[in-house]
């Protein structure tokens, strides 16, 4: 009798997993929001197991904070937490534009950076302020791609996660900010494109400060 062949289906636990990452990542599920395994669950149509299985994923990666027989809470990114991301993320974008500066910006590149400006364009248009810090967070992604140096693309991506809570936080607070954001990306493509790396870094310095600025 032949078998089914479920290598490919995601497992129970990775289902809930995925699912409650996503909410706390889109902002769905913010900072101090308390969440069971029981909503899960039901969101899932799982049983309370693999909901446990991935709540304790989730702790493991700082997003949740576990209180047994109460459920979870959503960890909060801290002032000091973000302070540090955004120097992280000044510090390898600025790395990446002065790769990029003595070797140029590849074709391909251009063309994905101004694909994803569009993409913010639209998404801005729409006030999709989820969609857009998705965007945001894969155009600056791909200026770091776009130097080449593997190991500074591998440690940026460590960053994702808390950078697209950053901005869906941060965006939700300032909607208004979304189209100016987009003519401010395009400003860093040219300044990429020119080969100004000594004005890109300032100019991403503003653009990372205002962005997050909570005031």
């Amino acid at each position: 009798m032949a078998t089914r062949d479920t290598s490919a289906r995601p497992s129970a636990s990775h289902t809930a997993y995925a699912l409650t990452k996503e909410l706390i990542l889109s902002g769905r599920l913010p900072g101090g929001s308390l969440i069971s395994e029981g909503e899960i669950a039901e969101r899932t149509s799982l049983s309370r197991t693999p909901v446990r299985e991935a709540f304790l994923r989730l702790a493991g990666e700082d997003l949740l904070e576990l209180h047994p027989k109460r459920g979870a809470v959503v960890v909060p990114v801290s002032p000091g937490e973000a302070r540090d991301v955004l120097e992280l993320r000044q510090a390898l974008e600025q790395a990446a534009a002065e790769r990029i500066a003595q070797q140029g910006l590849p074709d391909e590149d251009t063309a994905r950076l101004r694909a994803l400006i569009a993409l913010q364009h639209e998404r801005a248009g729409d006030a999709d302020v989820e969609g857009f810090a998705e965007a945001d967070e894969m155009f600056h992604r791909g200026v770091v791609d776009a130097a080449g140096n593997a190991l500074s693309s591998k440690f940026y991506r460590t960053l994702t996660d808390r950078q697209r809570r950053m901005s869906v936080f941060a965006l939700r607070l300032r909607p208004e900010r979304l189209t100016r954001l987009v003519e401010e990306h395009t400003a860093l493509l040219e300044l990429l494109l020119s080969g100004d790396s000594a004005g890109f870094a300032t100019a991403l310095r503003s653009h990372l400060g205002d962005t997050h600025r909570q005031t």
